[in-house]
């Protein structure tokens, strides 16, 4: 089992490690060649990681107050800016824009808890897609079957396989419609993507800012709770841990049940089982709400009036696929997005109203376990059709501007599954505690 950040920080307050030997450990595996680090980063700082590390050891040994985080490394999201760093979003386009002048809020938030920046993650390109695959960068697999070679999921891929491996504790994503929850899922770990407007979305590189949210990937809750109270600007108080047999869940009868692999069927069925005999109230609800989301797409709209100059100039320069799916904004009315938008207003009232008295929305994340990349090459017919079966759980927290935590819940050595956790708009902190609670059941099961 990877290292919590609970757990860096005490053996660095014991003396048990230093900042450096943790440094020099995630350079070792980002180096290892028998590894995924060179699909996993898309550039390294280590010059300066090693700088900070230095600073944080001499900080800790003079005993003088440090940040929550302090020496920890940490990476981010390719999308995020990085001061003097060309923000690239896991694309080959954007290489001769000028270098972001000051860290995006998320990164320096990190830095004056303390984190070190190692380097940005591989991500889909500009975070367009779900399945994961880079064609400029490679792919970095899922670290479940590397014998096959899985997709890790995306856009945050390189993020989740980070953490998966061990390299960090805790990695940032960003999430438009599933894109930190499925690569935690596909990857076994923990991602959580908060209510939209908590976190600042300023200096990364949007796809739909109707939708888009910046959290962590993490080995724990409380490792995203961490993370998340810092880039939020919000007090790190102490999780409320709800008893299991205070909590009741909801779990939609409509639309997320429907097509599920069978080791999805089963972990999820697995999983109520444990919550109901730890006590927890499980109701089945039809919420025909979901029936009314809509097929038009903010990404496709929202992320064509982003990219439109640059398709016109350098659209070679992209993945095939993302382009196109860009471009089909083209084709989009101004009216139709405004009754995008009118749409989903009132399906966000429409369901704040069903699940207002359960503590949270029970899903699988995605209704199937990490396909093999070789499916996908030269198939973009099934890509296309993958990206949509993977998205339609996950991206509902973000069409309902709500908060959501993907939890793993497979048995051990089998394929990861997650379990989604859906909340209600800004009740994040309240979420974390719940799935916290859900957590410790799915771990004690896991290890009888």
């Amino acid at each position: 089992m990877n290292r919590t950040l609970a757990q860096l920080v005490d053996e660095l307050d014991r003396g048990a490690t230093s900042s450096r030997a943790l440094v020099d450990d995630a350079f070792a595996r980002i180096g290892d060649p028998s590894g995924q680090g060179s699909k996993t980063f898309i550039r390294l700082f280590r010059e300066q990681a090693l700088a900070a590390a230095a600073a944080a050891d001499r900080l800790r040994d003079a005993r003088l107050p440090a940040g929550p985080l302090a020496g920890i490394p940490v990476a981010v999201k390719d999308l995020c800016d990085v001061a003097g760093t060309v923000t690239t979003a896991g694309s080959r386009v954007l290489r001769k824009r000028p270098p972001a002048v000051r860290d995006a809020p998320v990164v320096w938030r990190l830095r004056a808890a303390g984190a070190i920046v190692l380097g940005t993650t591989n991500m889909t390109e500009f975070a367009m897609g779900g399945v994961g695959i880079n064609p400029h960068y490679g792919t970095p697999l899922n670290p479940f079957d590397r014998a096959t070679g899985r997709i890790p999921g995306g856009s945050s891929s390189g993020s989740a396989v980070a953490v998966a491996d061990g390299i960090v504790a805790v990695a940032i994503g960003s999430d438009t419609a599933g894109s930190i929850q499925m690569p935690a899922a596909f990857c076994g770990v923990t991602g959580f993507k908060p209510t939209a407007s908590r976190v600042p979305p300023e200096g990364t590189i949007p796809l739909a800012p109707s939708l888009d949210s910046i959290g962590p990937i993490g080995v724990s809750v409380q490792c995203c709770a961490t993370v998340d109270a810092i880039i939020a600007a919000e007090a790190d108080e102490p999780l409320a841990i709800v008893a299991p047999e205070r909590l009741t869940f909801a779990v939609p009868r409509t639309l997320v049940l429907d097509d599920l692999d069978d080791d999805v069927a089963r972990a999820f069925e697995q999983s109520l089982t444990r919550l109901s005999a730890a006590g927890a109230r499980i109701v089945d609800i039809p919420f025909d709400e979901l029936g009314d989301l809509p097929a038009l797409s903010f990404s496709v709209i929202e992320g064509y009036a982003w990219h439109r100059s640059l398709l016109a100039s350098s659209r070679d320069g992209y993945d095939p696929i993302v382009a196109g799916r860009f471009a089909n904004g083209a084709s989009v009315s101004a009216a139709d997005y405004i009754a995008l938008r009118h749409a989903r207003a009132s399906l966000i009232r429409r369901s704040n109203a069903v699940t207002a008295g359960f503590d949270a929305v029970l899903m699988p994340t995605m209704p199937l376990t990490a396909p093999p990349i070789a499916t996908f090459d030269g198939n973009e017919a099934h890509w296309l059709a993958t990206n949509r079966r993977m998205i339609r759980n996950p991206g509902i927290a973000n069409f309902l501007d709500r908060c959501a935590v993907s939890l793993p819940c497979h048995a051990p050595g089998s394929a990861p599954v997650g379990l989604s956790l859906m909340g209600e708009h800004l009740a994040d902190r309240r979420l974390l505690g719940i799935a916290a609670a859900v957590e410790r059941v799915l771990d004690a099961a896991r290890s009888e």
